[in-house]
């Protein structure tokens, strides 16, 4: 397993635009939080678009310069997890029962994290983000936005947005754990000797 994943992290992988991309997401995190909690939403905002911009680019260089690399696929992902958990975060300052969200958040991925590392060491791939985690994150962003812009915004209207990203949120952990289990059971499949054994 350790030379896999050794085997997985060349310096030719590592150093790429679509990783130093993801980088620079990992780094805006702490100026959007701070910038909200100092009261500038605005600005705060516009950060998260910057950051939504970069993971567009990102994603689009490595699929047409052929960047994609299995470190790319651990640190996306993880640019992004941060950077909602951190959006969540900020908004318990204001809604303080939307900690049950950042909760969410956490445990739907460590749940993913580890089911992951079992598809990896079974199969040996490592997966990409499916189209039911975008449409989370596509929601998440969406409802982080306007509740950023819009601090006055009715305590109704607040909680049928948080709502709808905690329902996104357990339907894609939900269609996560699913498309996990059938990756593990078709490799079974397949190679019922190879999965048995350590990778």
């Amino acid at each position: 397993m350790k030379d896999n994943i050794k085997s997985r992290l060349q310096k030719k992988d590592i150093l790429t635009i679509p990783n130093l991309l993801s980088l620079i997401r990992l780094a805006l995190i702490p100026a959007i939080v701070i910038l909200y909690v100092k009261g500038f939403h605005y600005l705060s905002v516009m950060l998260i678009a910057l950051s939504a911009i970069t993971d567009i680019v990102d994603g689009w260089i490595a699929r047409h310069f052929h960047m994609i690399s299995d470190f790319g696929k651990f640190l996306d992902p993880l640019a992004d997890k941060l950077t909602q958990i951190a959006m969540l975060s900020c908004l318990v300052i204001r809604y303080s029962w939307a900690i049950i969200l950042v909760i969410l958040l956490v445990v739907k991925e460590i749940f993913q994290f580890i089911y992951g590392l079992i598809v990896l060491k079974k199969t040996n791939t490592m997966n990409s983000a499916r189209w039911f985690g975008k449409v989370n994150t596509v929601v998440l962003y969406a409802a982080m936005i306007l509740l950023f812009l819009l601090p006055g915004i009715s305590s109704t209207l607040a909680e049928i947005l948080l709502t709808l990203c905690a329902l996104t949120m357990l339907c894609s952990m939900i269609l996560y754990g699913r498309f996990f289990h059938l990756t593990i059971k078709q490799a079974e499949i397949q190679n019922p000797d190879k999965t048995t054994e350590e990778i």
